[in-house]
C-alpha cells in the first residue's frame, strides 16, 4: 500500500461536500485505515444532524431511508470507543427508526425512499451490514436476502438498480455498475459481523452470491480493468469506482480465506486501472460522479472505495508473502 497516495485520498475526501450515505462510506474507509479520531468526529456530526425521527446525517436529501443507516457501524463503533452520551442517545435513535420507523413491503423489506415505494441496490450496503453491527443478524439477512430476491437478474447473473414494489416492475432495470459494487462491497461487512457458529450456511449463501456477480462482472472487463457505468451496456461512460468496489471483495475475500487467491490477478488489474486515475490532489477521476450519477466525474465514495480497496490490497499482499 502506498501510504502517500492513501493520505492523500484521504484529505481529499474529506474536503468533499457528503450527503447521508457518502458519510457512512467515508467513515468506513477510516475505520479501514483504523483512524478513530476521524470516524468519532464523524460520528458526532452525524448524530448533531440528526432530524426529530432518528435518522442521522441529514443534510440535503430528506426523503432517503436505508442511506442513514450506513453511518451506523461508525457511530457504534465511536460509542463504543468513547461512552459518550451524545453519540449513545443518537445511536439509539437511529436504531429504534431503522426498526419501528423505516417504511417497509409487507414482507418487512426498508424501502429506499420514504416518497417511494421501491428497492435500489444501493440499500445492499447501506442496510443490512448496519444491522449486523448491532448484532440483528437474522433482520440484516432479511433485509439483504429481500433485496436480492427483488433485484437480481438471472439471466444476467447480475442486479438491477431499482425495483418498484407499487408498480411490480423495474423503475430502472439497468444492471449499473456501482449498484452491483455496492451488493459485492456489502458482503465483507456482512460476513465480519455473522457468528459462523450459528450462521454458517448463511455466510455461505452469501459468499456464493458474491461470487456469482463477480464472475459475470468479469467477463465485461477492459484489458486495463475498467467497467461501464452500465455493466453490459458499452454505449455508457467508462468508470473505476466499480473496479475499486470489486477488488475490493476480492482482496477482503483472500484474506479472509473465503475466495479463491486466483481471483487475485483481475483485481490486481482493477487496482492497477484505479491507481492510474488519481489527480495531484488525491482526487480519483473517471467515476461515476457526484452529485447527479449520469456522468462521470468525482465521488465521495469513490474516494472511500480507493482507501477501502488499497487497505484490503495491502492485506492481501501480506497474505500472500505468508503463503
Amino acid at each position: 500500500m502506498n501510504k502517500a497516495r492513501v493520505e492523500k485520498a484521504a484529505r481529499a475526501l474529506l474536503a468533499m461536500q457528503r450527503h447521508s450515505w457518502e458519510q457512512g462510506t467515508a467513515m468506513q474507509a477510516f475505520l479501514a485505515i483504523g483512524d478513530m479520531e476521524t470516524v468519532t468526529a464523524m460520528a458526532f456530526e452525524s448524530v448533531n444532524r440528526s432530524v426529530e425521527d432518528g435518522r442521522a446525517a441529514v443534510i440535503g436529501v430528506t426523503e432517503a431511508v436505508t442511506d442513514h443507516l450506513s453511518v451506523g457501524e461508525g457511530l457504534i463503533k465511536a460509542c463504543e470507543l468513547t461512552g459518550n452520551k451524545f453519540l449513545r442517545e443518537g445511536r439509539e435513535r437511529l436504531l429504534h427508526w431503522a426498526l419501528n420507523g423505516a417504511p417497509r413491503s409487507a414482507e418487512g423489506i426498508i424501502y429506499h425512499l420514504n416518497s417511494t415505494k421501491e428497492f435500489w441496490a444501493d440499500s445492499f450496503y447501506m442496510c443490512p451490514p448496519y444491522f449486523a453491527a448491532e448484532g440483528l443478524y437474522d433482520e440484516a439477512l432479511k433485509q439483504w436476502n429481500g433485496y436480492w430476491d427483488a433485484l437480481f437478474d438471472d439471466d444476467a447473473k447480475l442486479l438491477c438498480h431499482m425495483w418498484d414494489d407499487s408498480a411490480g416492475n423495474f423503475s430502472r432495470i439497468d444492471h449499473w455498475g456501482t449498484g452491483n459494487g455496492w451488493a459485492l462491497a456489502s458482503i465483507p461487512r456482512m460476513l465480519e459481523h455473522l457468528p459462523n457458529e450459528k450462521y454458517g450456511k448463511e455466510r455461505t449463501k452469501l459468499i456464493e452470491r458474491g461470487v456469482t456477480i463477480l464472475n459475470s462482472l468479469i467477463t465485461y472487463m477492459s484489458p486495463e480493468g475498467y467497467f461501464h457505468d452500465v455493466v453490459d451496456n458499452p454505449e455508457t461512460f467508462v468508470e473505476v469506482n466499480l473496479s475499486q468496489m470489486t477488488a475490493y471483495f476480492i482482496y477482503k475475500g483472500i484474506c479472509g480465506g473465503w475466495l479463491d487467491d486466483s481471483y487475485q490477478p483481475y483485481a490486481d488489474r482493477m487496482r492497477q486501472a484505479a491507481n492510474a486515475k488519481m489527480n495531484e490532489f488525491g482526487f480519483i477521476f473517471d467515476v461515476c460522479g457526484a452529485p447527479s450519477f449520469d456522468k462521470s466525474g468525482y465521488s465521495p465514495e469513490a474516494q472511500a472505495f480507493y482507501i477501502l480497496m488499497e487497505t484490503a490490497g495491502c492485506g492481501a499482499e501480506e497474505n500472500s508473502l505468508r503463503n
